[in-house]
């Protein structure tokens, strides 16, 4: 298995339009081992359409609670375990992620119940482990450690970004953030830095769109980071590649890979993805894989 990044889901927000992309999830592989972050909507077509037998589901990271990063994570797993899935799955994510997948059983107690007595499946609730984080190392297991940060991202104050480390390799997710100059240190050397982008031009046609009018302006701007901020976490950190993902707006007519390309480059000269559902990065020198286009 060779080791690479997948994006599943390329858009901010939790809404979708018709043609548009999915919202965030992605897929790391790293060390022999396939590593899920965030499960917006669509993760499990994602994986399966990456090629993952979701019997082999093992570790999922949650970077924080707002629902484009989370209201999958439940049928995920429920559709792995009818998919076969019999081994254990470890769930890491912030104060709440046990909360929310107690209650998905809940929710699903009379299926899951019918189930195991109907079909001899193992009861879904003893496969899966909940760790929940703060700053600091969150796991540290066959050569993989995983670290967290905690960075800005207004009003949810259990927001981490994820730094993902196998040998000499590295992969760090920004999470949804606005700009945190903190992360370039968290980020220092990485192979890859995964990290979310907004472009100002196209917030006010985004903003009449979802209408929510000044509110949600506001939020867009007080909680996330525009693309040549992001250029500029990625040259202070000294990356080796910068993968602009979670886009606001990703489905704008009028925004194309151009764009994005011309802000980072305020700030950015390094090797450069924009992110699109299915995009693949190749970890073993952060060059592209199959799919993928760089600029």
């Amino acid at each position: 298995m060779p080791d690479r990044l997948v994006i599943l889901g390329s858009k901010g927000g939790p809404a979708l339009r018709p043609g548009g992309p999915w919202p965030s999830s992605s897929l790391l592989q790293i060390g022999g081992r396939s590593i899920v972050v965030d499960c917006g909507l669509g993760v499990t077509r994602g994986l399966v359409d990456a090629g993952i037998s979701l019997k082999s589901l093992d570790l999922i990271f949650i970077t924080h609670l707002h629902s484009d990063h989370v209201l999958e994570l439940g049928p995920l797993i429920h559709t792995a375990w009818t998919a076969g899935l019999a081994t254990p799955v470890g769930v890491f994510g912030p104060p709440g992620t046990g909360h929310y997948w107690r209650r998905f059983c809940q929710a699903m107690e009379f299926d899951i119940e019918i189930r195991i007595v109907d079909e001899g499946r193992p009861d879904i609730r003893d496969l899966v482990s909940i760790g929940e984080f703060g700053e600091g190392q969150v796991v540290a297991q066959g050569g993989l450690t995983v670290s967290a940060l905690r960075v800005e991202h207004p009003p949810v104050t259990d927001c981490f970004a994820l730094r993902f480390e196998h040998g000499a390799k590295s992969v760090v997710f920004s999470a949804d953030t606005a700009f945190y100059p903190p992360l370039a240190d968290f980020a220092r050397g990485a192979d890859i830095l995964v990290h979310e982008a907004m472009l100002e031009e196209g917030i006010e046609r985004l903003v009449a769109r979802t209408g929510n009018g000044a509110r949600l302006r506001e939020h867009l701007l007080a909680s996330h980071s525009f693309a040549e901020e992001a250029g500029s976490i990625a040259s202070d950190a000294g990356v080796k590649r910068l993968v602009l993902n979670h886009l606001i707006p990703a489905d704008d007519s009028l925004i194309g890979e151009a764009d994005w390309t011309a802000a980072v480059r305020k700030t950015w000269n390094g090797d450069l993805t924009i992110a699109r559902d299915g995009l693949v990065v190749g970890l073993s020198s952060a060059k592209a894989a199959a799919g993928e286009e760089t600029a």
